[in-house]
């Protein structure tokens, strides 16, 4: 089966995906003279909103960048992407909990462990798509670059754990935990721009 639907239906659930996270910013109502303070009191909303925006953003990049080197897709692949879309899907939801939740101290830590896992499962969830196509070569195009194939899987492989980390550390930090996940979504990013500059010179 080729690949464009697949893309396509993608390319439509992180765009959904992406702007639904804006609903998060709510100033709601607020006394005549005072919308300065609540503006800045928004602070914990604009920080969950700018880690999911990158990382979804990030994901939907480097989606895009491991599909140039398949050729073909089944039907396991496509429930794998599908599943793996579906986080995507739910990530609005936890990133509205941290959202409104992150400077109370009795839930902000809830908050950040239900954001943590559902990063997990995102990332367990790439990953799997990639692996699933790329391992003996199984949906990669037959011209497709080896040297660029194993680098997309060997940045991918510490996703996983690395989330993982994020979420123990909401345990202790919420901030600290949201703050590792924003960096490994720069992490990505440029991991992402390295992939394309090999691939072009080999």
């Amino acid at each position: 089966m080729e690949t464009g639907r697949v893309e396509a239906f993608s390319d439509g659930v992180f765009a959904i995906a992406i702007t639904l996270l804006i609903l998060i910013i709510d100033v709601g109502d607020v006394a005549k003279g005072h919308l300065g303070h609540a503006l800045l009191h928004l602070w914990p909303s604009y920080l969950a909103y700018g880690v999911s925006f990158l990382t979804i953003g990030i994901m939907w990049i480097n989606h895009h960048d491991f599909f140039r080197q398949i050729g073909r897709t089944d039907r396991t692949f496509l429930l794998l992407n599908v599943l793996f879309l579906m986080f995507v899907a739910f990530l609005p939801f936890p990133t509205r909990i941290v959202a409104e939740h992150l400077k109370s101290g009795e839930d902000r830590r809830a908050a950040a462990l239900l954001y943590g896992i559902t990063m997990i499962a995102i990332a367990v969830g790439f990953i799997s798509v990639w692996l699933y196509a790329a391992v003996g070569r199984r949906l990669i195009r037959p011209d497709a670059d080896q040297r660029a194939v194993s680098g997309i899987t060997r940045s991918y492989i510490p996703g996983v754990p690395t989330y993982a980390l994020g979420t123990l550390l909401a345990v202790v930090s919420p901030v600290a935990s949201l703050a590792l996940f924003g960096a490994l979504a720069l992490f990505y990013a440029l991991s992402s721009s390295l992939f394309g500059r090999d691939e072009g010179s080999g």
